[in-house]
Formats: C-alpha cells, structure tokens, sequence
C-alpha cells in the first residue's frame, strides 16, 4: 500500500513538473505585463506540433529541433507583441482579454485545418525503456523530459533574477516612465517578455509531446491548467507556480489512483475554489504583491 502512494506521488511530481514549466510562461506574462493570456495553451500546442514536424517529418535530432522550435516561437512571440499585444497595451484589461481570446480561436482553428485531430508523436532522444528507482517505476523518457524540464525552470529564472535582460525587465515593469527615462527600450522589453512566456509554453508542449502526443486541440486545457496552477501559487508569483504545479500534479495523482481517473481532471478546479475561498492571492501570495 505504501510503495503504491509512493507511486502516486513520483506521478504527479512528474506531471506537476511539466505543468509548472507551462505555468511560468503564463504567470511571467501577467506578474511583469499585467497581461491575461488566454491564447497560452495555444502556445504549448504550437511548441508540441512543431515539435512533431522537426523530428518526425523534417527528421531532425531533437536537441536541434528544440532549438528551432525555440527560436521560431520566440520570434512569432515577439511580432505578435509589436503589432498586436503593443496596440492595447494601457488600454486595461479587457482589450487584452478579447484580443488573447481572439488569438486562442484563430491558432487552434489553424492548426485544425494544417493537421487535422489526429495524435501525432515526437520523437525523444533516449528510448521509452521502463526503470525501478527503489519501488518507484518510471520510464528514461521521463526522467529526461523532467530533466530538461527543470533546466529550463532554472534557465529563465537566472536569465529575471541574474541578466542584464532580466534586470531591464523587472525596471520596465516597476516602473515604465523611469525605465524610459534611464535608457531602457520598454517596447523591446515588453516583446521580449511575452517572447520568453511563449517559449516556456511551447518547450513544455514539445517535451510533453515525447511522453504523450501532440494535438491541435489540446491547448484550451493546458490553459485551464496553467490557470489553475497561477492562481494556486498566487498570480506573478514565480515561485508560487512552480509549487502550485507541483501541488496540482500530486493531488490529481492521488485522485485518479484512489478515486476515479477519468474526473481527476476536476481536482484542480475544485483546488483553485477552496483555496480562493480561505486565500483569495493564492497560497504563497505575499503581502505586497497583494498591494
């Protein structure tokens, strides 16, 4: 019974590793742009079909079709903020809400009509090969994926906290005007911004799409989930979104393994409402990025 919640658990570590790797893009975007991104599932679908024709199609190593996945949503990111997201920006919230929303129904209608509904797979680097790690089973694709997975965690959060780059970032979204005024390009520091929270959503759609498949529908529910695990961790709160992730993998773990799989989908919402009822900032949110 006990090497059985021990399974659980390693499971929803995995997963809620995946989830808050896609969760940072999102809550990047809203804690420096104060941007509601609604169109960030689509992002992960994108990083996961790309990843498919890469590998599969084109057939790349995936180390090198990561990397052009990398670049080519970095770069569809940043057009996306200088001609669309920078036309609403000071305008409030609801111009970005409709304007992401609007994104999110173009893209996956787009890739409906280049692939279609059907699974499609990329293909991972080291093999599907099943392991013990004491009584814990898991698979060396896993450990991979979670592998990069954390690395990338840990990449953008040097590249905020220790780059030039980053420090421009966390001046621009302090303060914009005294940004300006000290030489800070803030338009090219907004696009890179969104640039950066796009490119997390889409390595995690690729290196999820190695363990399971890539879908031209699937991004409404990565956004669900991303959303569920911001607002656990409190929203813009880095670090919240990693342990929010983490939270949200391990309790539908145990649902599905205790429970019932097919509602472990529904753990999440349930979370966000009870803990929206006792901590309305989420559970790491801190006094002053309440004020």
């Amino acid at each position: 019974m006990f090497d059985l919640l021990l399974q659980f658990i390693a499971n929803g570590l995995v997963n809620g590793t995946f989830y808050a790797l896609s969760a940072l893009g999102l809550t990047l975007i809203f804690g420096l742009m104060r941007l509601v991104n609604f169109a960030h599932g689509e992002f992960y679908m994108i990083g996961g079909l790309l990843g498919w024709l890469v590998t599969q199609q084109l057939g790349l190593n995936f180390f090198v079709g990561l990397a052009l996945v990398v670049v080519i949503v970095a770069l569809f990111g940043w057009l996306l903020d200088r001609f669309l997201i920078a036309r609403i920006r000071d305008k409030g919230p609801e111009p970005g809400i409709l304007l992401t929303i609007g994104l999110s129904i173009f893209l996956t209608n787009t890739a409906l009509m280049i692939v279609g509904t059907a699974p499609l797979k990329v293909i991972a680097p080291v093999p599907n090969t099943p392991m013990f790690i004491g009584p814990i089973f898991i698979t060396e694709v896993r450990l991979f994926a979670i592998g990069m997975s954390i690395a990338a965690i840990v990449g953008a959060r040097l590249l905020i906290q220790k780059t030039r780059l980053g420090k421009a970032m966390r001046a621009t979204f302090q303060d914009s005007t005294a940004a300006s005024l000290v030489g800070i390009n803030t338009a090219t520091i907004y696009a890179s911004t969104f640039a950066l929270g796009v490119v997390l959503a889409a390595t995690s759609g690729m290196l999820l799409s190695s363990i399971y498949v890539a879908q031209a529908s699937i991004g409404g529910l990565i956004s669900l989930k991303a959303f569920v695990v911001v607002i656990l961790g409190g929203m813009g709160n880095f670090g919240g979104a990693i342990l929010g992730g983490l939270i949200l993998g391990v309790a539908e773990a145990l649902w599905g393994g205790y429970v019932q799989t097919g509602t472990a989908d529904m753990v999440g919402f349930a979370l966000v409402i009870l803990i929206l009822f006792f901590r309305p900032y989420g559970l790491f949110s801190v006094r002053a990025e309440r004020a």
